[in-house]
């Protein structure tokens, strides 16, 4: 294979920050995804990611929007949910008691995935969550 040459897709779709857009997110992952066994957890993830943009950061407010990226290749499905910011604080997992009604979905995402990661920006917040497609014992992803 040339240097230069990728087995990985991806692909990118922007939303406006309403909510009923978090279901466009959830089919749009489930079409891309289609016939893999981690399509649910991707699309549980996805969901869980873009209401939290519109939740938590001014995606949700007046022509916000948030931006999701799908890749996959052999090894790795990374999904990546990037808010409009407006926040002084990045996602983080929070550990709630069992009464509460937010604050669980990041762990959840954290649970699901095989590694999560956040990135912050003066222009928002990425959370990446990878799902590695070989979980053999003693595999690596890469």
């Amino acid at each position: 294979m040339h240097e230069y040459t990728s087995s990985a897709r991806v692909w990118g779709l922007s939303c406006p920050g309403f909510p009923e857009e978090v279901s466009r997110a959830r089919r749009w992952t489930r079409d891309i995804l289609r016939g893999s066994p981690l399509a649910e957890d991707a699309e549980l993830i996805v969901s869980e990611l873009s209401a939290n943009a519109i939740l938590h950061s001014a995606s949700g407010q007046a022509s916000g929007s948030f931006h999701l990226a799908l890749a996959v290749s052999p090894q790795v499905i990374a999904l990546s949910v990037t808010d409009d910011g407006g926040t002084g604080t990045a996602p983080k997992v929070e550990h709630q008691d069992q009464e509460a009604e937010h604050g669980r979905g990041l762990g959840m995402v954290s649970a699901l995935a095989h590694r999560v990661v956040v990135h912050s920006s003066q222009n928002g917040h990425t959370v990446t969550a990878e799902l590695f497609i070989d979980t053999r014992p003693g595999a690596h992803p890469c």
